[in-house]
């Protein structure tokens, strides 16, 4: 085995990287632990990066919560603390690692890269893309060129940032893009070749949650008559609404909107999930400019996924309205 010159800690969560067939069901289900994942990536051992593994939680990815992710980061930061290591990687399942990498970003404050990773196809099936996954992950956790840019998610060879990465399809291996910009580099021969575009700068930074704190997604859709949203009225710290276009609501919600608003941060973001948020171009009731003047946040160029886990982490912090306003106007600015 070739000296390690490098070392990456590997956490494992579970998903579609780590199933196998229940003979009970015939379905599959995580089961994989995480040394078993990295047994069937041989490169690995001859790569010069050492290895710390922990099998730290097997969930499919849409049952991951707040708590396990709070719990993950917390534990990455205490691997980060010790300094023994040049990266992170997290193994998970796809459903959910647009979310994670955002949510860990925010939480992240050290200057090795956290790489998330997972599989579109199951260990069972022809051409599974997990061992290539986790290989191309541990390769950009432990290159020194990535050093600082935060959380980042790897697959199919190509490194996304945490703010930018999108999963654009259900099922296709090459299902994560970042529609705004690309990815910001890509593995080749072993190693870390940045993109022309580089690397985003990183987004706001947030302290861990200290309190609970509920966060309410609203989608706007043709024909919305408002009466699902104020089933959100007193029943949310906070509430993101997933508009049309450029930040557009039928009129029937404006009055609701503006209701909520006077009472909770109310942040504006687009159902498209790419391209900005507007401020001053449409002026009926309704539009942006309505909206906003209306006491509603734009988000920018966040999507609506990501938005609602800042309000999330800034609503759990204890953030105030003008503190919500604040950090978004800044993470919009971007």
């Amino acid at each position: 085995m070739t000296e390690s010159v490098r070392n990456v800690a590997v956490f494992s969560l579970g998903g579609t990287i780590a199933m196998t067939t229940d003979p009970a069901t015939g379905g599959v289900v995580p089961a994989l632990s995480a040394h078993e994942l990295l047994a069937a990536v041989p490169a690995l051992a001859t790569s010069g990066i050492g290895l710390k593994v922990r099998d730290f939680r097997r969930l499919p990815g849409a049952s991951l919560t707040f708590e396990d992710l709070t719990a993950l980061s917390a534990a990455v930061a205490a691997e980060l603390e010790t300094g023994d290591v040049d990266g992170v990687v997290v193994t998970q399942g796809t459903d959910t690692i647009e979310e994670t990498a955002f949510l860990l970003d925010l939480y992240h404050g050290h200057e090795q890269p956290v790489v998330v990773t997972g599989a579109m196809r199951n260990p069972t099936l022809p051409g599974a893309d997990g061992p290539a996954n986790i290989h191309a992950a541990v390769l950009a956790a432990a290159d020194p060129v990535l050093r600082g840019v935060g959380c980042l998610v790897v697959l199919g060879d190509e490194v996304h940032s945490a703010r930018t990465v999108r999963k654009s399809h259900t099922t296709s291996p090459a299902a994560f893009t970042s529609p705004a910009c690309g990815p910001v580099a890509r593995i080749a021969e072993n190693r870390v070749r940045m993109a022309g575009g580089g690397l985003s700068s990183r987004g706001p930074s947030v302290g861990a949650p200290d309190r609970e704190a509920r966060v309410g997604l609203y989608t706007v859709t043709l024909g919305d008559d408002g009466a699902l949203l104020d089933l959100w009225d007193g029943n949310c710290d906070g509430l993101v609404v997933a508009a049309f276009g450029v930040g557009h609501v039928p009129e029937r919600l404006v009055e609701g909107l503006t209701k909520l608003a006077s009472r909770i941060p109310v942040v504006l973001a687009s159902r498209i999930g790419n391209g900005p948020v507007l401020s001053d171009t449409y002026g009926f009731p309704g539009s942006e400019k309505d909206l906003l003047g209306r006491g509603l946040i734009g988000t920018g160029d966040l999507g609506p996924y990501q938005a609602r886990l800042l309000l999330h982490a800034l609503l759990a912090q204890g953030a105030d309205g003008a503190t919500v306003r604040a950090t978004f106007t800044t993470a919009s600015a971007r």
